[in-house]
């Protein structure tokens, strides 16, 4: 049984939550722009697994190589360490939640024979696409 996601403590919280993007994000079209200038082509929001119940933002399906483009607010990135002072135990939990569900995500893919790729909100695009580009060839 999966246990629920913890309920937002305002309704302002939960207005904010559910106008949030979860694609299409500035750092997630940088990326892409950069990738597509390589001349390197890829499917978006994909579900590489039959039956895991999680999409990648951006999967090159022949090589089998998946890229997760996270917020470093929203996944807790160790680099960046924001946390609200707001109702900042609420925020704990959800965010140790989202990064549980990124960590049974990430297993799932490397025992089907993925290889993924995490790039962070403050990465640079060029770098991450340099990352990128050489694994795909690699496996190709």
């Amino acid at each position: 049984m999966t246990a629920s996601p913890p309920q937002a403590p305002t309704d302002a919280v939960r207005r904010a939550m559910q106008t949030q993007r979860t694609r299409d994000t500035a750092p997630e079209l940088a990326l892409r722009r950069e990738l597509h200038h390589r001349g390197l082509r890829y499917r978006l929001q994909r579900k590489p697994i039959p039956g895991l119940r999680r999409t990648v933002d951006i999967v090159f399906p022949g090589p089998r190589i998946a890229v997760d483009v996270r917020g470093c607010f929203w996944h807790g990135c160790n680099k960046c360490k924001t946390v609200p002072k707001t109702n900042n135990l609420w925020w704990i939990e959800k965010i140790a939640k989202n990064r549980a569900r990124d960590e049974i995500t990430e297993t799932a893919l490397r025992k089907a024979g993925w290889e993924v790729i995490i790039v962070w909100e403050h990465d640079n695009c060029v770098d991450a696409a340099d990352r990128i580009e050489k694994l795909v060839g690699e496996r190709r």
